[in-house]
């Protein structure tokens, strides 16, 4: 008698489609650098149960997608050049990768994606937050990784994210502003070459000045009374 064939759950089978959101973002208050934290929603339509996620994410801001002021308009100039000039030169700007491992999970699941954030304004996505007045900042989410979920007869599978899985979010710049003051509250970052800070150093001693930004400011006091 020939064997009877094996019937196979075609929902196990088949690999998990997953489908994100970003459903709040909140500063997180006990870091050694500013961060935010991203509340991931992620939703699994059949398929089967999702043992774990290998989760990378790519955030770039869409600044296409939001009005500027006046105020900002000046400030972007470094980025964008003069604003007759932006309908060309305004371009979405990478910000950051994140990466994280999401835990198994049935249906669906919220997880938090911790994003570091960076003072330094030589990166251009720093320099473009710093130069918002307020509103909204306009992010685009992409994900890729690696799913594990268990198929036909309990076996651990794999499977790569689809290439076209992402989220909008619109990320308040007053939480951006929050996260850098709590780390650096009421400064801005500023990097010098060697001879540069040197040079600096040397004239804060020799007029007696005790601090460095006392030696800033008494410099452009004195560039501005040249002219």
């Amino acid at each position: 008698m020939p064997p009877v064939p094996q019937s196979i759950d075609a929902s196990a089978a088949a690999a998990p489609q997953l489908s994100f959101a970003v459903e709040d973002v909140a500063v997180e208050r006990y870091s050694a650098v500013p961060t935010l934290n991203f509340l991931l929603r992620i939703e699994c339509a059949g398929g089967g149960e999702v043992r774990s996620i290998l989760l990378d994410t790519q955030l770039q801001i869409a600044a296409r997608r939001r009005p500027y002021g006046e105020v900002e308009q000046r400030s972007l100039v470094e980025l964008f050049g003069t604003p007759d000039r932006w309908s060309t030169t305004l371009r979405t700007l990478p910000w950051v990768r994140a990466t994280l491992v999401v835990p198994p999970f049935s249906g669906a699941t919220s997880v938090t994606l911790a994003v570091g954030c960076s003072y330094d304004l030589e990166v251009n996505a720093a320099n473009y937050l710093s130069g918002l007045q307020d509103g909204e900042v306009p992010l685009e989410l992409l994900f890729s990784g690696s799913i594990f979920y268990t198929g036909p007869g309990g076996m651990l599978q794999t499977t790569r994210i689809a290439w076209d899985r992402e989220a909008e979010y619109r990320l308040p710049i007053g939480v951006w502003r929050e996260a850098m003051d709590r780390h650096f509250p009421g400064a801005a970052w500023l990097r010098l070459e060697r001879p540069t800070f040197d040079r600096l150093r040397a004239y804060k001693a020799e007029h007696g000045l005790r601090t460095l930004e006392d030696a800033v400011d008494r410099l452009l006091v004195e560039a501005r009374d040249e002219h």
